[in-house]
């Protein structure tokens, strides 16, 4: 395992571009930045704070969260909201998302402030469909975060961090969802956060205050464990261009400093499936 960046107070969303890189996010400090194919670090889109997910666009942009969720373009940096938090009674913001095969962008929304201290209270899993339109999925999601499909598209994993487990829903032609169920836990007091999954069906968590990612096979039996230098890991990402590049992220918490949030890579045993980009309608 290599460390290829540092210097970050909390990242999160990162998303392989084959042409680019891996656009990666800082949550506390701001901005989403570019790790190109040399190494070298730029900055995509600036100051942003907020994004816990992100994913690419077929028109060329990036679809961030944090506020709300918006499309930015990565040529001018106009943006285009998508979903506004006022579409969502008593939502404070959106953290993880993800698309499917069609290009529809599911995400979860936040009803309490996670840095403010604020008691929890249960937010929802929504859907933007092609057209722009919004639909409520479900709910009783403590604190919404990792989201993936499973290579056939007919089901979707989604992190409950307060929950402390995996959910697993079967997804519907439509892209609606059924009633959700316990896929898998990483065990008590543990906080599942951003996750991907892989070709042959295993489901990868970051475990967040654990120091390591967590990896299930399809049916939610815990497979192996890989342990991570930092404690606090907080998603991870397929890349390169056999997609076996493995980028494992972190955040601050537990490390030497404020500032110590890194990026590390390693080689999987098995590929990711590709994020489709988003196709909602700008």
């Amino acid at each position: 395992m290599e460390r290829v960046a540092t210097g970050y107070g909390l990242i999160e969303g990162p998303v392989w571009d084959p042409l680019r890189g891996l656009y990666f996010s800082d949550v506390l400090n701001g901005g989403v930045f570019l790790l190109d194919q040399a190494g070298k670090i730029s900055t995509a889109i600036p100051k942003r704070r907020g994004i816990g997910g992100m994913a690419l666009h077929a028109s060329g942009g990036l679809v961030v969260g944090g506020r709300d969720i918006a499309c930015v373009s990565l040529k001018d940096g106009a943006t285009r909201s998508l979903l506004a938090l006022d579409a969502i009674p008593g939502a404070t913001g959106f953290n993880d998302l993800t698309t499917d095969a069609a290009g529809r962008i599911y995400v979860g929304s936040l009803a309490f402030r996670v840095f403010g201290g604020e008691t929890p209270k249960p937010g929802h899993l929504h859907v933007i469909d092609l057209d722009g339109t919004m639909r409520t999925l479900s709910d009783g999601v403590m604190l919404t975060n990792g989201m993936g499909f499973s290579p056939d598209g007919k089901k979707l994993y989604h992190c409950d961090a307060r929950g402390p487990y995996v959910r697993v829903y079967d997804v519907n032609p439509d892209g609606s969802v059924g009633p959700w169920r316990k896929f898998a836990s990483l065990g008590d007091d543990k906080v599942p956060d951003g996750m991907k999954v892989a070709i042959d069906g295993s489901v990868w968590v970051a475990d967040a205050h654990g120091g390591r990612v967590a990896v299930f096979d399809r049916d939610g039996t815990h497979r192996k464990d890989i342990a991570v230098p930092l404690p606090m890991v907080t998603s991870l990402c397929f890349a390169g261009a056999d997609l076996q590049d493995l980028y494992i992220v972190t955040g601050s918490r537990g490390g030497p400093h404020d500032n110590c949030g890194s990026i590390f890579r390693m080689r999987a045993d098995v590929a990711g499936l590709p994020l489709p980009p988003a196709r909602v309608a700008l």
